[in-house]
């Protein structure tokens, strides 16, 4: 085998990590989250992530578009990455408060959107400077 036959198999790997990325920007409007769920379902095809696992990351990917329009400041940046067997989901606003889940009353006609988040996703967070917004799903083996 030649060095460079050696070498192939790991820049393809290394090619394919790149390939499971996604950084978008929005302005902060809530049509915005329409065009974040859209991106979002088209690189879960691409990654062969599809069924209720796929409609959980949209549904989670929403939420926390729609956190970062409603109760952020400045643009909105989506983030995801698709790596070793996780999806990780970042969004990020300029506030540096940080998202606090907290529980809605029956008759509240929002502020369920974390706990959504927290009860779909294998685990999620708030970075320490507050302007992220965090979760992880897992994706079995298979899927990409």
């Amino acid at each position: 085998m030649s060095p460079a036959t050696a070498v192939a198999p790991a820049a393809k790997k290394a090619l394919q990590q790149t390939l499971r990325a996604v950084d978008v920007a929005f302005v902060s409007d809530p049509a915005s989250v329409g065009r974040a769920r859209r991106i979002t379902r088209a690189h879960l095809g691409l990654w062969r992530v599809t069924g209720e696992l796929a409609e959980n990351i949209v549904l989670a990917v929403s939420e926390l578009l729609t956190n970062a329009v409603e109760h952020g400041t400045g643009d909105v940046k989506l983030r995801l990455r698709y790596a070793d067997g996780e999806l990780r989901i970042e969004v990020t606003d300029d506030d540096p408060t940080p998202a606090e889940l907290r529980l809605a009353g029956d008759e509240d006609v929002s502020g369920r959107g974390l706990f959504l988040v927290a009860v779909l996703s294998r685990k999620w967070g708030v970075s320490k400077d507050g302007k992220t917004t965090w979760c992880i799903f897992r994706i079995p083996e298979g899927r990409a």
